[in-house]
């Protein structure tokens, strides 16, 4: 059977759970934020009076004596394991429309988060630990909206810079602190 893409009813997962990636020395990643999205989220956080930890994500330089310019950072979770996003809010009994908890920012929420499910552009790829695409299977439409927040992201990152570089975040589970590195690492 084929269905449109729509979030499962009572399910945040996407805004809770975060992963270790590319692996755990990494640590867990963040929401992707491009440098003018870093800006709105201390701006939406300052006036919700949240605190927000945001940190390097994708760096790049023409050396190899560390990263020039910063592509992209990354919204980390508000709980010590990295996870659940801190405009979250789940103290509230107010719900989204799908009955998950509801984003404090979901009008100028980040691309990131617009483009989910999809992670990938070319073929079309959705995340399986997306709860719709575990229960219901793969949409067959209704992910325009996404892809095209994807792609806008893509655009953002493509760069001519001979050295790229990701951030180990030092964040993850507490079983994992000595294998969890913090700061660049050349790719």
């Amino acid at each position: 059977m084929l269905l449109d893409f729509a979030c499962v009813k009572e399910c945040s997962k996407c805004c809770i759970e975060r992963e270790y990636y590319p692996s755990v020395e990494f640590g867990k990643i963040g929401v992707l934020l491009l440098p003018e999205e870093k800006r709105q989220i201390e701006s939406s956080a300052e006036k919700n009076g949240i605190k927000v930890i945001i940190l390097p994500r994708i760096g790049i330089s023409d050396d190899t004596s560390g990263p020039k310019t910063v592509l992209a950072y990354q919204l980390m979770g508000a709980d010590v394991d990295g996870n659940t996003c801190p405009f979250l809010d789940v103290t509230s009994d107010k719900r989204s429309p799908h009955g998950g908890y509801s984003c404090k920012i979901y009008d100028t929420r980040p691309l990131a988060c617009r483009a989910y499910p999809v992670i990938q552009s070319s073929p079309i790829v959705l995340d399986s630990k997306c709860k719709f695409c575990q229960d219901c299977g793969t949409p067959s439409g209704n992910v325009d909206s996404e892809l095209e927040s994807l792609v806008k992201i893509q655009k953002k990152m493509e760069t001519g810079a001979k050295y790229i570089w990701r951030y180990a975040t030092g964040i993850g589970e507490p079983k994992d602190k000595d294998l969890i590195k913090t700061g660049w690492s050349l790719v």
